[in-house]
């Protein structure tokens, strides 16, 4: 069996990448990074080390990697014969990938088994999106090339934090993972991955990590960059940052409850056990890193945003949810590209103009007001007139 992986960085190696491994395929990563596609063709094998209570070592064989950039008429050919495709790389950066699956569909045989894909991105709906990428660039051959494929939709979960100078290839990460995926896509035929779930129904899995972990780990950021601490781990033990994440997250389950029927005391299980991981100090994790690209973390359907809309709609309070979304438009690093819009934005378009340009909401909605005013207080804060 052979899987080709779109993304060969810490998370395409260190989760999805070693989870297709336990399952028996070879692993073909395609990336386009060129230092990274040479070092990992010229190792052998790699460690994921799992850090923390229970961790243990993976060492993974049996792959090989391919510049995208530079030869993607090679990765097409691994497609053309491969068992599954996954990616790792960004949900702005699907369409990119689009045009290489469509090429590798174009040289599937029509007799062979329908190519498996899953994008496994930290968005709702990633995979559909992929395939209307993929639909998109097949252009009048989509209909012939697309009942060569089957796509269902992922919930991944796994804290892959920045890696040690001179760990080459291998890979450090937290022992928990979770991969959800959606079995009606599969006809019954469902692809070997040990660890991962098959359900019937995804959203409740999707919005349950979106708005528990994603959220839960982007407010310790940027309430912890409040504060000026620098480790994830140190922010959630800081009383104050931590009584702020805990209120953001019953927020999110109270809409959860709403939205899905989730029971609200495994709610308040996973709340805990999603906070203890973010504690491990064995994961050297940054604000930076997990605050960074702000701009897409307050947009209408992402961690913030999301369940606060849901949120006001039900008449369900947000303040704590707003409060995460205030300290985001405080979150100021010159190294990332969207920190710097962030703020260029905030010094230059009134509030009502940012917060419709930066969240999606429209004026009416009863997020909306919330939101502005914190838009105001922050302009008010650095000098804006």
């Amino acid at each position: 069996m052979k899987a080709v992986h779109f993304g060969a960085g810490n998370i395409g190696r260190g989760f999805v990448g070693l989870l297709l491994h336990e399952g028996g395929y070879e692993v073909v990563f395609s990336d386009v990074a060129d230092a990274l596609v040479d070092a990992i063709d010229a190792a052998d094998s790699y460690t994921v080390h799992e850090a923390g209570p229970g961790g243990v070592d993976h060492v993974v064989t049996g792959f090989r990697a391919i510049n995208s950039r530079t030869d993607p008429e090679a990765v097409a050919s691994e497609i053309a014969t491969a068992d599954v495709v996954t990616t790792a790389v960004g949900p702005t950066v699907l369409r990119f990938v689009a045009p290489t699956i469509v090429a590798g569909l174009t040289r599937r045989s029509p007799d062979a088994a329908p190519l498996q894909v899953m994008a496994c991105e930290n968005a709702i709906g990633a995979t559909d999106l992929l395939r209307a990428e993929v639909e998109n660039a097949a252009g009048a051959d989509a209909e012939v090339l697309l009942a060569r494929a089957v796509f269902a939709n992922t919930a991944v979960d796994r804290i892959v934090p920045a890696q040690a100078p001179g760990a080459g290839v291998d890979v450090t990460v937290e022992p928990y993972f979770e991969w959800a995926i959606e079995s009606g896509a599969f006809g019954g035929t469902l692809p070997n991955i040990p660890g991962a779930h098959f359900v019937e129904n995804l959203a409740p899995y999707i919005e349950r990590k979106l708005f528990t972990v994603n959220t839960g780990h982007a407010a310790a950021a940027y309430f912890g960059a409040q504060r000026g601490i620098e480790r994830i781990s140190d922010a959630l033990a800081d009383d104050t940052v931590a009584g702020n994440v805990t209120a953001a997250l019953e927020e999110t389950s109270a809409v959860l409850v709403a939205a899905h029927g989730l029971d609200p005391a495994e709610l308040a299980e996973y709340r805990a056990t999603i906070l203890e991981r973010f504690r491990n100090p064995a994961l050297v994790d940054t604000v930076q890193r997990v605050g960074r690209q702000p701009l897409r973390k307050i947009s209408r359907h992402e961690r913030f945003v999301g369940p606060a809309a849901m949120a006001a709609e039900h008449g369900f309070p947000s303040h704590a949810l707003v409060a995460a979304i205030a300290a985001a438009l405080a979150f100021d690093d010159a190294e990332d590209e969207q920190s710097v819009e962030l703020q260029q934005l905030l010094r230059t378009v009134d509030a009502v103009t940012f917060t419709t340009r930066t969240t999606g909401l429209d004026p009416e909605h009863p997020l909306f007001a919330s939101i502005r005013d914190a838009v105001q207080a922050r302009q008010e804060h650095i000098g804006v007139d």
